[in-house]
């Protein structure tokens, strides 16, 4: 770890060392007042080029429109990642699919490249809708729909919280070919009558376990009711959770299956360790000896609460560091400008809440540091998993009282 000195960050290995309850899962399951057992925090990365997928065909050879293809070629794509290419054939074909992969394998792009295909020279009527359980993953997702239908004549609408509302229903006044949002815009647009959901045929649910646990269920129970002529739904996400596969059944008809990994597991590409601050001794301080390494390059500090979050970025701030925060109560426009920064690194530090978790698309973050231990192994692995993307290495520590 560079010119870092403290024991607590060169002494935590031994902490990690196989002992009797290390692989029992009991000690993962959060129940009231638990926290996840510290083991759980501790994991050596394995290098990428052991688990490298190598798909049997490239991206000119995918079976959809050349233009979609020019377009993904512009972006620099060569070859389908393996999520893109064991669902897309199925998805062209119009069946249900529920596919699982861990973050930034290229979810968006495997729903998103079939489902351009299909919209190709129909009108610009309301046929997919796209839920997001984030704002910033709304965006995102949108943001690669234009991507990749440049130069063609489809379009799109975002419908996301923290804009305007007046805005959305001028907006929904003009069909579009998508509709992607979060849930509760989504709905209180269906409320004002301004979206009629019997108009979409494909409901696509992007990291829906996380849709299902930030409660969300009703929403989206109303909203699968309220398709009644739904003919193909797709499920994406990066972990499964037992508890939702009911509710999953009830939705999912004959669905194509596919899990990129276990669902379960924390991203092989990111070495991962725990730092204990002892009683007395100040939490702040030791982010702070960490973060003045200069191999803290880029780092997301995950926090529980928006109060928390607050505190963290302005002490940060007070030491002379980079930094800017997002979460819940944070305006759509200072939360978009606070991760183009962290982007393009004019920021050091993010500080966020779980809303920075799921599915954003932020390359080269060094290091992802939980200030507080997360609530349940769901939310750690998601927010590990904005480090060691694309076959890079990355690392991860939590904090231990």
């Amino acid at each position: 770890m560079g010119n870092i000195s403290s024991p607590r960050l060169r002494g935590q290995r031994s902490y990690g060392q196989s002992s009797p309850n290390r692989r029992n899962n009991s000690n993962n399951k959060k129940g009231p007042g638990k926290l996840l057992n510290p083991n759980t925090f501790v994991k050596k990365a394995v290098e990428a080029t052991v688990v490298k997928y190598a798909s049997t065909r490239t991206i000119s050879e995918l079976p959809v429109d050349s233009l979609i293809i020019k377009n993904l070629q512009s972006k620099g794509y060569a070859t389908p990642t393996e999520i893109q290419d064991k669902t897309i054939d199925a998805i062209l074909d119009g069946r249900n699919v529920l596919g699982l992969a861990q973050t930034g394998t290229g979810k968006t792009g495997a729903f998103l490249i079939p489902l351009v295909h299909n919209l190709l020279e129909q009108k610009p009527m309301f046929q997919i809708l796209i839920v997001s359980p984030t704002r910033e993953l709304a965006m995102q997702i949108d943001s690669e729909f234009k991507s990749i239908t440049r130069g063609v004549n489809l379009s799109s609408a975002c419908l996301i919280g923290g804009t305007s509302v007046y805005r959305d229903l001028q907006t929904l006044k003009r069909p579009s070919h998508v509709i992607i949002g979060t849930p509760g815009r989504l709905a209180d647009m269906v409320r004002q009558r301004a979206l009629n959901l019997n108009k979409f045929t494909t409901l696509v649910l992007d990291e829906f376990d996380r849709l299902l646990d930030m409660g969300f269920m009703h929403e989206i129970e109303r909203i699968v009711e309220g398709m009644v002529n739904r003919e193909q739904t797709i499920l994406f996400s990066a972990t499964e959770e037992k508890g939702q596969r009911q509710f999953i059944n009830s939705i999912l008809e004959n669905p194509f299956e596919v899990r990129v990994h276990s669902g379960s597991l924390s991203a092989d590409t990111v070495d991962q360790d725990i730092v204990r601050v002892k009683d007395g001794e100040s939490k702040m301080d030791v982010l702070l000896n960490m973060v003045r390494d200069e191999s803290f390059e880029k780092v997301l500090v995950f926090a529980e609460t928006k109060r928390w979050v607050s505190r963290i970025c302005k002490d940060l701030k007070r030491a002379g560091i980079k930094a800017d925060e997002i979460h819940g109560d944070k305006s759509q426009n200072y939360r978009i400008k606070a991760l183009d920064s962290f982007k393009k690194k004019r920021i050091q530090v993010l500080v966020a809440t779980d809303v920075a978790a799921r599915g954003l698309d932020i390359s080269n973050v060094s290091h992802v540091i939980n200030y507080q231990q997360p609530k349940d192994l769901d939310s750690y692995i998601h927010r590990i998993g904005r480090t060691g993307r694309a076959g890079a290495m990355g690392k991860a520590y939590t904090f231990i009282n």
